[in-house]
């Protein structure tokens, strides 16, 4: 059974609900990567984004499933290479989620964070569905002392690559990516303009990432 989810950014300036949301129409996972993590720094938010192991919970799906209903101009975007655009809300610096820097491909990897309880009760958690995978494990922080317990995956499991592909292609022949909120339908560039950091910024967020 699919369920409508809620979500917002800290404040409530940004507010939306996620459609048709069920296990089998997204991905479950937490990323340890690198950059996850220097997004968090970016954002001022490490200690409210990031696990203790320094894990960013997402819920990759169709852009096209997310509709806001309030504060769409709160949206910013910055990249911190150009691979991939990370969403964010100016007002509060929320997290939102990351796509690929074109319309063409529909995907986000939406935060977890933001995403709130069905209106009808269903728990979260139980929507979504149970974590699939821990990725990129090999950039995973020790700040309780345990991250040899931690079941995560160096990268990214290959059968999760070939999944997330076949996902794509049947979003991409839906015309998801003519429905997307991160990008305007009409020209595909994007709702906000990127800022893409410079290298000494780049530098800054990474020895804050890395605790130097």
């Amino acid at each position: 059974m699919s369920i409508d989810l809620p979500f917002r950014c800290a404040c409530g300036a940004l507010q939306g609900r996620l459609l048709g949301i069920s296990p089998q129409r997204g991905n479950h996972l937490v990323c340890y990567c690198d950059d996850c993590q220097a997004f968090a720094h970016f954002l001022g938010g490490a200690d409210r984004i990031l696990d203790a192991h320094g894990g960013t919970e997402i819920f990759q799906m169709s852009p096209a499933r997310i509709e806001i209903t309030q504060g769409a101009d709160r949206l910013a975007c910055m990249s911190l290479r150009g691979r991939l655009f990370r969403w964010y809300t100016s007002c509060c610096r929320t997290p939102i989620g990351n796509t690929l820097p074109t319309h063409r491909l529909p995907f986000v990897g939406l935060v977890v964070a933001g995403i709130a309880n069905a209106n009808g009760g269903s728990s979260r958690d139980d929507v979504l569905g149970p974590i699939r995978a821990r990725i990129f494990g090999r950039f995973a922080r020790s700040r309780s002392g345990d991250r040899g317990k931690l079941d995560a995956h160096d990268g990214t499991p290959l059968g999760m690559v070939l999944g997330f592909m076949l996902v794509l292609l049947a979003a991409r022949l839906r015309g998801d990516h003519r429905r997307s909120p991160f990008f305007d339908a009409a020209t595909g560039a994007p709702v906000a303009t990127p800022y893409v950091l410079s290298p000494e910024e780049l530098r800054a967020v990474e020895q804050a990432r890395d605790g130097a």
